[in-house]
């Protein structure tokens, strides 16, 4: 069953612009950068995201989100614990990010 893989992110006052778009921008590129190691082609369903422009003010501060799905749950554990792309952005992602909120779920699961 896919699994689907949210990350929302606030960035630390007074990161500048460029540096958060460039973030950003990386962060968009893991669709082609991570790769899977036995079929040596990226592995991701699809993957987007943006800036928050919800007019409903309740995004609690969280500026960008991403959206990512993931063929199986084998696909999704190997994005966060082996792809060394994914972890090479996490790594730099932390240095700029005050806060981030991961929710993963397999879409029409309710319990």
């Amino acid at each position: 069953m896919p699994i689907v893989h949210v990350v929302l992110f606030k960035f630390k006052e007074g990161i500048e612009p460029s540096v958060v778009k460039d973030m950003c921008d990386r962060v968009i590129a893991l669709k082609n950068t991570c790769i899977h190691p036995e079929t040596q082609k990226p592995y991701m369903k699809s993957y987007g995201g943006g800036k928050n422009n919800s007019p409903e003010g309740a995004a609690g501060g969280l500026q960008y989100g991403f959206v990512s799905e993931f063929e199986s749950e084998a696909d999704r554990d190997y994005y966060l614990t082996k792809d060394p792309s994914h972890l090479k952005l996490v790594e730099d992602v932390g240095k700029i990010v005050e806060k981030a909120t991961v929710v993963d779920f397999e879409p029409g699961v309710l319990s």
